[in-house]
């Protein structure tokens, strides 16, 4: 009997669960992977978009290049989730499934930062990277503040590898030392769950004249003085303002009634809903461990070996350990990395560093190649 699989969302999450179902089960499921977008974008490359080292373009991995035998892919908009039914209704089809994995990672609101949209520029969406990198050769002297406006938000790291890189950008150009920069974010060390990586960033800080505003967000900003409100109400002038918008869950998962406290709860172990045949992976969730593509890509093993075990007839396989290691730039082709572990000693993350060197550069390269091999065929 052919199991029918329903997956929601193409990010790290969805793409590794499909890939490794499909791969172990082949004719005995259907897989369909649905995504209102037609490519994939690895969220470090943005990075690398807003600071004009590669073009939109060359970052893109169309979907329609999918390698997965068996995965069908369906760019379509989902307009209601049924948990209870595992119905899915997109702009073009209706979908029923044997089970649904929700993998449709988190939404910015823009709207709930005043001033925002306005007068700073949010660089965690594709678009918003190339709107940065179109108007950051014009920036040539100033204040430029790296503000995180709430929490939780993606990629811990991103913020302080942005104003590292932001530095590098201007001493490039020889404009740094018009600008000042300061990074402002709701923890009080950069990476609360490793102090050694912490220690470091913050020393390359210091060496490089970059402000640190700790346990603060910016929670709003005003177009007419150009100032920065912050939490507890200073209020920072800048000239250009990089803003790491408010998460929200997408707004047909609210709908669906599968959100509490605002994300979808799951098991710890196993990434199931409290709706059954219904799992959820990734940013969409409260697991506990950051949202972060490396962390959707270790629950979507999970949930693919629960989901291969359970059809094979096999015993349950090892439960989601909360474990994931987070590259972390620091400027002058240097990349350092932290393994992180959430679950061991629950309330007390703890992080293992290594320092950054050229080195480990390449290893983030690797990273990522060999993700573009297993998903799209790409130099494989």
């Amino acid at each position: 009997m052919t199991t029918s699989i329903l997956v929601l969302g193409a990010g790290f999450g969805g793409l590794e669960v499909t890939s490794r179902v499909a791969t172990a089960l082949g004719r005995d499921v259907e897989i369909t992977l649905i995504d209102s977008r037609d490519a994939f974008v690895f969220g470090f490359s943005k990075l690398d978009v807003m600071f004009g080292k590669r073009t939109p373009e060359a970052v893109r991995l169309p979907y329609a290049e999918l390698v997965t035998s068996g995965v069908r892919f369906r760019q379509e908009t989902i307009a209601s989730i049924d948990p209870v039914a595992r119905r899915v209704v997109t702009d073009r089809a209706t979908y029923d499934a044997d089970v649904l994995v929700v993998a449709l990672g988190a939404d910015y609101d823009l709207a709930a930062t005043p001033g925002l949209a306005a007068a700073g520029h949010e660089f965690y969406s594709v678009a918003g990277a190339v709107a940065v990198r179109e108007i950051l050769p014009s920036f040539r002297a100033g204040t430029a503040i790296v503000g995180v406006c709430g929490t939780p938000f993606k990629c811990p790291p991103a913020p302080s590898e942005t104003a590292l890189l932001l530095d590098e950008y201007l001493r490039q150009r020889g404009l740094r030392d018009a600008v000042r920069i300061q990074l402002v974010i709701p923890f009080g060390i950069p990476i609360p769950p490793s102090p050694a990586t912490s220690a470091a960033l913050l020393e390359r800080f210091a060496e490089r004249g970059i402000e640190f505003i700790r346990d603060r967000v910016v929670t709003a900003l005003d177009p007419a003085t150009r100032e920065a409100v912050l939490d507890n109400g200073d209020r920072l002038p800048f000239d250009l303002l990089l803003g790491v918008p408010v998460h929200r869950v997408p707004a047909v998962v609210a709908a669906s009634g599968m959100a509490e406290g605002g994300w979808i709860p799951v098991d710890k172990g196993t990434l199931a809903t409290r709706f059954p045949g219904v799992y959820a992976v990734g940013d969409v969730t409260s697991v506990g461990t950051p949202k972060a593509g490396v962390f959707a890509e270790g629950a979507a093993r999970v949930v693919a070996d629960q989901m291969v075990a359970r059809i094979r007839g096999e015993a349950e396989p090892p439960g989601y350990d909360g474990t994931g290691s987070c590259y972390v730039e620091f400027g002058g082709g240097e990349v350092g990395r932290v393994d992180v572990d959430f679950f061991s000693t629950p309330g007390h993350p703890t992080g293992i560093f290594t320092a950054p060197s050229v080195g480990m550069a390449a290893d983030k390269v690797a990273f990522g190649a060999s993700r573009r091999a297993r998903w799209f065929g790409v130099g494989s």
